[in-house]
């Protein structure tokens, strides 16, 4: 029977297991995190260090994380891992949104609250005890990530000092006149009962009723021929109790046309549309536009003369070329109103009901409102045609249903004064993608003045009091001193608790009539503004942070959100931009590139693949995608990564198990005493770490992944450790030849688990642990410094020689391969190699001389100049049965370097 050599061997040991499990054991190393207090070691062993600030955009704590959070926080934890790595003092404060409708409405649905009759501080009371619910449920979610950061102590919008700096903000705006109160249509909710900014608003396809209505002209100026009606087309009849003007374009020609109804007008450019095709009738009159100045016409349906007016805004592509204007219901409406004294109607209440002077509209919706328009019209004779159509529509981003332009009194920031301002102080950032320079500007540039109030109570009050006796607001400095100190001291909620002369100084009287008789704005802030204050409320206002912030990380949604809100105020406040760089990363979509939603049943939950694959391989996956792009994951996905993840934890665990028996502090060889082999991968670990570290300074976490996978698959797996068990396994323990290999196989071991350490912190972690370290070396791989690679690594010439070495190597093994399947060898290691080289590979390979068969994976290489290519035939030498290599015999079994090792353990097994 044959001996069994393995007890010779010097086989792999380490307690560092094959299967991850990671799902089990990420939550233990988490713990021990948590016992050893890792986030304030990290802070007091940085302390005193260069800042970097990654500031949190709050997300909103009303629901579980989901597969978009994952992928942000991932993101930001590589930023705040990798910057901390780097020397630098990274604090990472995780930052909540809980202010605002969508609480609101959840928590009277869950209560069962009857919104006009709920006492306010109770209200407000069930929405905090919601928010922070929800809260502790996301912060667990998001530590099961492993995202490292100061969750005892987050930023939250509820908080009173976050509370009071907002009204010090609103303050500082006020005094600069950015603040005013005035008439102007805005987004209104009526299902919400608020107004809206342009952030809450996204739009969908939805059908509409389209009309084409008839205006009796009733004073023609002598322009027009008698019984003219002027064609309005309109995609909401609903609003037509509200016109008061016909705009038309001053540069456009318009026609009078015969028609069984009389004569009409209508752009010229519009006649064939008109009549749907059919023949037009005869044209009787042709003007342009800005002749129609002041003709007069009648209501359709109420008794109201209806004046045209002109606006550049308004176009040929579709309708009739004349726009039905009613000053209530739209911005370019109302801004036209304005400069022609036209009446700004609004007959709409906050529930989107018709008030009495809307006729028989009175008391029905302007939904409800909409049939019985087109009877009035159609009763009338005033309706010329109707048909229904689909156009994207606004709709409220919260509860999904269709807004409405609304006139209404509200706050407003005034943008236009701080345009060039704002557009200057981002121009200054750098933004990722590049992209977003233009598009943030674009947003400015095009941006209204901000409507900032809201009709709710969940949220910070506008901090303004109203002279009782004249009406005017009190925009006083005192005033907002006074409010916020009370805010800071107990929260909103004072606002509501305490009466309103309790935040009137002693001293300040109305400054319009000398009143002392106060009341309180009743609106909240909008949510946007609450958020967008958090550069002041948590960077300027805690010293352990800093303002600006060096990057904000966010989807692409914040240009019109947080992003846009954060730099508005503060422009308005401080004077330049809250940030230095911003980063956008894209949506997660499904495996088929759409866009998840229950309804589909193609929700991806972070905590199910949490669950199943680990926090390692999800952050892994966020890793290996192009963030600045839309992105997908799926299980099937997921589980290419995890195949990925099984290669680079493999990897680690060889090196782990092939180190088991090697101290670095007194087993390592210096650089110089290295074979050629061992110092090639020391060259190619210069190589990868110097492009990690580079794609990790510019944020592109795919190239960092796709370095460390090529790094362990290739270099390593396909190559040097493939080369290397023969030595590792096969030649004593403290051989020179074997230490070297360890001594490079420690140094990528090292490297390695450091340069994975912020996309894979538990296994990089646990890898960190189970390795032997050097003096001065932290317990935890997240305290200890980016690998520092020594220059003498780099080594261009020898480079040059293995690079063509490795190619030959693939040239070798395919000839190999060949040789197997015609019967000419039974495997590769019994072949016997006749390389003839050109004469610059020869040069090159030379030098490697009587390794190079141990490179090639062969039994022997005779290596000629003459470029005659490669031959491949059985060795003659017969197999070792101890190393399995094809060498000559010094026993039956055993080859002549086998047969020493072994004499000499046994030698050593008798002393």
């Amino acid at each position: 029977m044959a001996e069994d050599w393995r007890a010779t061997l010097n086989l792999p040991e380490t307690s560092f297991p094959m299967k991850a499990d990671l799902p089990r054991r990420e939550p233990t190393m988490q713990q021990k995190w948590a016992e050893e207090g890792l986030y304030a070691a990290i802070r007091a062993a940085r302390r005193g260090a260069p800042k970097f600030i990654l500031h949190d955009g709050p997300p909103y704590a009303n629901g579980n994380v989901h597969m978009g959070h994952a992928l942000n926080k991932s993101l930001k934890d590589f930023i705040v891992r990798y910057r901390t790595m780097r020397g630098m003092d990274a604090p990472y404060v995780p930052g909540w949104d809980t202010h605002g409708l969508p609480i609101e409405l959840q928590t009277i649905r869950q209560m069962h609250l009857n919104r006009d009759r709920a006492e306010p501080l109770e209200l407000r009371a069930h929405c905090q005890a919601f928010a922070l619910s929800f809260i502790g449920t996301m912060t667990e979610q998001f530590r099961r990530l492993g995202v490292l950061g100061d969750w005892d102590h987050p930023y939250i919008t509820l908080q009173p000092g976050y509370e009071a700096e907002e009204v010090a903000a609103f303050g500082r705006m006020a005094e600069r006149g950015l603040i005013y109160r005035g008439l102007r249509p805005v987004y209104w909710c009526c299902d919400c009962r608020t107004a809206l900014a342009e952030a809450e608003i996204e739009f969908h396809p939805t059908a509409a009723t389209a009309v084409t209505v008839l205006f009796p002209v009733e004073d023609g100026m002598g322009r027009l021929p008698e019984g003219t009606s002027a064609a309005i087309w309109t995609t909401t009849p609903w609003t037509l109790p509200a016109n008061t003007g016909i705009t038309a374009h001053p540069d456009l020609s318009y026609v009078v046309a015969d028609s069984p109804r009389g004569p009409v007008l209508v752009a010229e450019s519009r006649l064939a549309a008109f009549f749907g095709g059919g023949e037009p009738g005869t044209i009787v009159a042709r003007l342009r536009g800005s002749q129609l100045a002041g003709v007069v016409c009648a209501h359709p349906f109420l008794s109201r003369l209806v004046p045209i007016v002109l606006g550049d805004y308004v176009t040929a592509d579709d309708g009739t070329g004349l726009v039905h204007t009613a000053p209530g219901h739209g911005r370019d409406d109302f801004e036209t109103g304005q400069r022609y004294g036209l009446p700004t109607i609004q007959p709409l209440d906050d529930r989107g009901r018709f008030g009495p002077e809307a006729g028989e509209l009175a008391g029905l919706s302007y939904r409800e409102a909409e049939p019985v328009v087109l009877r009035l019209l159609t009763d009338r004779g005033r309706l010329w045609s109707s048909e229904r159509i689909e156009h994207e529509y606004a709709h409220c981003w919260r509860c999904k249903e269709p807004v409405i332009w609304r006139a209404t009194e509200q706050w407003f920031v005034g943008v236009e004064a701080l345009r060039k301002e704002a557009i200057a102080a981002a121009a200054k950032v750098h933004w990722l993608p590049g992209w977003g320079a233009a598009r943030m500007a674009d947003m400015v540039k095009g941006r209204q003045d901000w409507c900032v109030s809201r009709q709710r109570v969940w949220g910070v009050p506008i901090p303004v009091l109203y002279c009782v006796g004249c009406g005017h607001p009190l925009l006083l400095h005192p005033i907002f001193d006074r409010v916020a100190e009370v805010v800071g001291a107990e929260g909103a909620d004072a606002w509501w608790r305490r009466p309103a002369s309790d935040f009137l100084p002693q001293e300040i009287a109305c400054p319009h009539c000398g009143g002392r008789d106060v009341r309180k704005e009743e609106d909240i802030l909008d949510v946007w503004f609450d958020s967008g204050c958090s550069s002041l409320s948590v960077l300027a206002a805690d010293s352990s942070l800093a303002w600006p912030a060096d990057v904000y990380l966010e989807g692409p949604d914040q240009f019109r959100g947080w992003f846009q809100s954060s730099l508005l105020i503060a422009v308005a406040t401080v004077g330049e931009a809250p940030y230095r760089s911003v980063i956008t990363n894209g949506w997660v979509l499904d495996g088929q590139g759409r866009a998840m939603h229950k309804s589909l049943g193609n929700v991806v939950e972070p905590a199910e693949m949490v669950d199943r694959w680990g926090a390692d391989v999800l952050r892994l996956w966020a890793a290996s995608v192009d963030y600045t792009t839309d992105v997908r994951v799926s299980e099937d996905l997921l589980a290419q990564v995890g195949e990925i993840y099984r290669k680079i934890r493999n990897t680690i665990r060889y090196l782990l198990g092939n180190l088991s028996d090697f101290d670095p502090n007194a087993d390592a060889l210096s650089v110089v005493e290295l074979p050629e082999r061992d110092r090639y991968i020391l060259h190619r670990l210069a190589q990868v770490a110097s492009q990690v570290d580079t794609a990790y300074e510019a944020n592109r976490f795919s190239a960092v992944f796709s370095a460390i996978r090529d790094f362990c698959a290739q270099d390593l797996s396909s190559f040097y450790l493939d080369v290397a068990k023969d030595r590792l396994y096969c030649t004593p323990v403290e051989d020179p030849v074997r230490r070297a290999t360890q001594t490079a196989m420690y140094e990528v071991l090292r490297a390695l688990v450091l340069l994975a350490a912020p996309i894979l912190p538990h296994t990089a972690d646990e890898a960190w642990r189970a390795m032997r370290q050097r003096p001065g070396d932290p317990g935890s791989v997240h305290l200890a410094f980016w690998p520092e690679i020594p220059s003498t690594w780099s080594d261009a010439a020898l480079a040059r020689r293995w690079d063509t070495l490795l190619r030959l190597r693939t040239e070798v093994s395919l000839a190999v391969e060949r040789a197997m399947a015609d019967g000419t060898i039974g495997r590769a290691s019994e072949a016997s190699i006749d390389l003839s080289l050109s004469p610059e590979d020869w040069a090159a390979i030379e030098p490697i001389g009587e390794e190079l068969a141990d490179q090639l994976l062969v039994a022997e290489v005779a290596a000629t100049s003459g470029g005659g290519g490669i031959r491949v035939q059985a060795s003659a030498a017969p197999r070792c049965a101890r190393c399995w290599r094809h060498r000559p015999a010094a026993t039956a079994d055993l080859c002549e370097r086998c047969a020493r090792v072994v004499g000499l353990l046994e030698r050593r097994g008798h002393s």
